[in-house]
């Protein structure tokens, strides 16, 4: 995998590291103080850290790289050409409202897509300061320690919602919520689809607008084909 400058994977892995060390300092800057809270369309909240760390990432990335495209969850595409085969997919908290609270629950989401496909996804809390980086091919790794996922092959045992998931459901999840996900699921052994059991992909432009997806995750492939029959009749 490199982009059409030659520059290969370990490069790009190292601007996601950067782009999320960026986020983190601004994080840890506003965690447990006083901001001003807006609520968005949605009516969910967003505050000045959210921007700031969104733009923070977005410098570290399009410095590095300029025809890359970039699409944040609070400031949409920013990119120079209309079409791109590298997109990357930032959500700076993930759990706004865990961040207002002075919790942290929360996380930053950085995915880089390749013709619509994910193929790097770090999840990282800068509070606790672990980062999972999970890389399309690769192991997942936990602060640069290879990970996987526990065997669990009854549903009824799975544990959903919980900080240690054997699996999740989400119903109409925007592709900054999840795409981070993939490479981290399934390269720690586990599974993550729609709920028909389709590989998740976002085919972008800069003319694209998130749409919606139902998305199944599991850690036990046998969990996932439960999780996956128990869905069919939405």
């Amino acid at each position: 995998m490199a982009d059409k400058e030659g520059v290969g994977v370990e490069r790009l892995v190292e601007v996601a590291q950067r782009a999320a060390d960026a986020a983190g300092e601004v994080l840890r800057k506003y965690f447990r103080q006083r901001v001003e809270i807006i609520d968005k369309e949605d009516q969910s909240p967003v505050t000045i850290a959210d921007r700031e760390a969104e733009e923070a990432m977005v410098s570290v990335i399009l410095k590095s790289f300029p025809s890359h495209a970039v699409f944040g969850e609070e400031n949409g595409w920013r990119c120079v050409e209309k079409s791109a085969d590298y997109v990357w997919v930032l959500d700076p908290i993930d759990g706004t409202k865990s961040f207002i609270t002075g919790k942290p629950l929360f996380g930053t989401l950085i995915s880089l897509l390749y013709k619509g496909k994910p193929v790097i996804g770090i999840i990282d809390q800068p509070i606790l300061r672990e980062r999972w980086v999970g890389v399309d091919g690769m192991k997942t790794t936990l602060n640069g320690q290879e990970i996987s996922v526990r065997p669990c092959n009854v549903l009824a045992q799975a544990y959903l919602y919980e900080k240690l998931k054997d699996a999740f459901i989400r119903v109409r999840d925007k592709p900054y919520d999840f795409l981070s996900l993939v490479p981290v699921i399934e390269g720690a052994g586990g599974s993550i689809t729609d709920w028909k059991g389709n590989k998740l992909h976002w085919p972008v432009s800069a003319e694209s607008r998130p749409e919606s997806f139902n998305v199944v995750a599991s850690g036990d492939a046998r969990v996932h084909k439960q999780a996956l029959d128990a869905l069919q009749w939405h």
